[in-house]
């Protein structure tokens, strides 16, 4: 049961819920927790705050209140590599990676999820990469009571798609580099991709343990794949040769090498000469010209996933055509921003 009471007479009763103060470009939170007794001295504050009545609850035992929604809620939806504030403020629940790695969202859950009205989850794309501590979804019960049963409802999608949000970390990968081209291998310009890799592979924990340079060549192309893999590679990138020119080889080479599930071409700009495969269980990138020129490309987006152990093929590749389309915008703010999403 709920009923209201002017601010006036409220004077010693308990708030059901917590009450937001917003000051515009200076500061929204929480002016008055769930469970304040009200004081004479509130009652000037609550109006400020547009509050002329507040509610009285008594909730039946088929109805459940807001902060209580948000705890089964968030319970429901997270999984692992993922953590939530420890109660809810204003009603909701703020959900955390609990690790450096990959989010990863259940996006048709979410959907049916959402789809029920009363409840919400908010959350970052999916396939976003994401540090310790960062806030990567929110959720909460809309109304301040509902029914039990929906909450159970929402609970059981949440439990069907399970894990709804997850946060994938990241393999640390022993990376061998084939740094392709007969410019760079005679010498005649000064090669600049390795630099770029062993920074992005840093970056996410991994290593380089081997560079070789080849020329045009499949054979030793094919070669310097083995070395690296012989060296210990766990992860093989290679970079150039991969546009249509007659003196672009290094597909082949990678084929030669004995790469089996092979995708070559991406609907990704920067990006759309890019291969992925696989040497028996080993990632093989095929990485084209515009890595070097272009601060972020699809490399940027498909590393990470097969960090994760995911497996990229034509179909992985077809999706990212939607949102694909990089701005290059003079001040690149990646991942903040829709390239990939």
């Amino acid at each position: 049961m709920r009923k209201t009471v002017a601010v006036e007479d409220a004077v010693g009763m308990v708030l059901p819920h917590d009450v937001t103060e917003i000051v515009q470009n200076e500061f929204k939170g929480c002016a008055f927790r769930k469970g304040h007794i009200i004081r004479a001295e509130d009652i000037d504050h609550l109006k400020r705050l547009g509050k002329e009545h507040i509610y009285v609850l008594q909730l039946g035992p088929e109805e459940i209140h807001e902060n209580e929604a948000a705890e089964k809620l968030a319970t429901a939806l997270i999984g692992d590599g993922v953590t939530r504030s420890s109660e809810p403020v204003e009603g909701k629940i703020t959900i955390m990676a609990d690790c450096d790695g990959l989010l990863k969202i259940n996006v048709d859950a979410l959907y049916r999820f959402n789809m029920l009205g009363e409840v919400m989850c908010s959350t970052l794309h999916t396939n976003t990469p994401v540090k310790k501590g960062e806030t990567i979804a929110g959720t909460r019960l809309i109304p301040l009571v509902s029914s039990r049963a929906l909450i159970d409802e929402a609970v059981a999608i949440a439990k069907d798609g399970a894990p709804v949000i997850e946060v994938k970390p990241l393999r640390q990968a022993r990376a061998g580099l084939i740094i392709t081209g007969n410019e760079v291998f005679h010498g005649r310009i000064k090669d600049k991709f390795e630099a770029v890799l062993r920074t992005k592979l840093t970056a996410l924990g991994s290593e380089v343990i081997k560079v070789v340079f080849a020329p045009d060549d499949i054979t030793l192309i094919s070669d310097a794949i083995h070395s690296c893999i012989d060296a210990g590679a766990d992860l093989i990138i290679t970079s150039g040769g991969m546009s249509v020119d007659p003196d672009d080889v290094t597909r082949m080479g990678i084929k030669e090498a004995g790469a089996t599930d092979t995708v070559y071409g991406s609907p990704v700009l920067p990006g759309a000469m890019f291969l992925s495969g696989r040497i028996g269980e080993i990632p093989v990138l095929g990485l084209p010209a515009c890595g070097m020129f272009h601060k972020i490309t699809i490399f940027d987006l498909i590393l990470p996933r097969v960090l994760t152990g995911e497996k990229i093929g034509r179909e992985e590749f077809a999706r990212m055509g939607h949102g694909g389309l990089c701005r290059n915008c003079k001040q690149c703010q990646y991942p903040v921003c829709n390239f990939g999403k």
